[in-house]
């Protein structure tokens, strides 16, 4: 099945993505399954092909943490479901792989906007970062999209509503949708792909797709 949500997949070496600021838009494959047998999860190719990021959740779906790793397993996100309000409050943890461990503050945070008359999904995301003189700075990202489908956008509240990702269903090239599980997630120049992935796996999350 891999194969046919990204053909040029066979025989393709795997190489990690810098989770560094992009300076060029980038389009990747996201199918909505993991790769390992009876697992829950998410793989992402990128334009090349090759398998940038994967989310393995071995337990039962929307569970209450799960990791965003590269291509090769290394953990580049933890992310956690905390129990606050209505729709609780999902935390995203930079991992520290050279100690083996999370940051002890959360990088982002995800909060849905309460809305009970309508199918909308809007979470507000609170960015904690620093500048480059190690200033603390907090930028406010919002994901908006639709209850029970894949698709969403990111804006960057912070620039004008500046426009970072956007998710929607692939189509193949004679232009026959590939399925609700295979997306095309654009990813804007100078938008961190690693951020944007966690953020793309927590809206899943909150939308009972992983």
């Amino acid at each position: 099945m891999s194969s046919k949500v990204y053909p040029s997949l066979i025989n393709k070496p795997c190489s990690i993505i810098n989770p560094s600021l992009t300076r060029r838009r980038e389009t990747f494959t996201m199918w909505m399954k993991s790769l390992v047998f009876h697992g829950n999860g998410c793989t992402v190719f990128n334009s090349r092909g090759e398998v940038a990021f994967r989310v393995d959740n071995y337990q039962q779906k929307c569970c209450t943490k799960v990791f965003l790793m590269d291509s090769y397993g290394n953990v580049l996100f933890s992310l956690n479901r905390k129990k606050m309000g209505i729709f609780g409050c999902w935390e995203g943890f930079k991992w520290i792989e050279s100690e083996r461990r999370n940051e002890k503050r959360p990088y982002f945070q995800v909060r849905r906007k309460s809305n009970f008359f309508s199918k909308n999904i809007s979470c507000k995301v609170t960015i904690n970062g620093f500048d480059d003189e190690n200033n603390s700075i907090t930028s406010c990202y919002l994901m908006s999209g639709f209850e029970g489908k894949s698709t969403l956008k990111i804006f960057d509240f912070s620039d004008r509503r500046l426009l970072l990702a956007e998710a929607m269903q692939k189509q193949s090239i004679e232009g026959i949708s590939l399925g609700d599980d295979v997306l095309a997630l654009m990813v804007e120049p100078h938008a961190d792909q690693s951020l944007v992935m966690a953020l793309v796996t927590v809206y899943g999350l909150i939308n009972n797709k992983l």
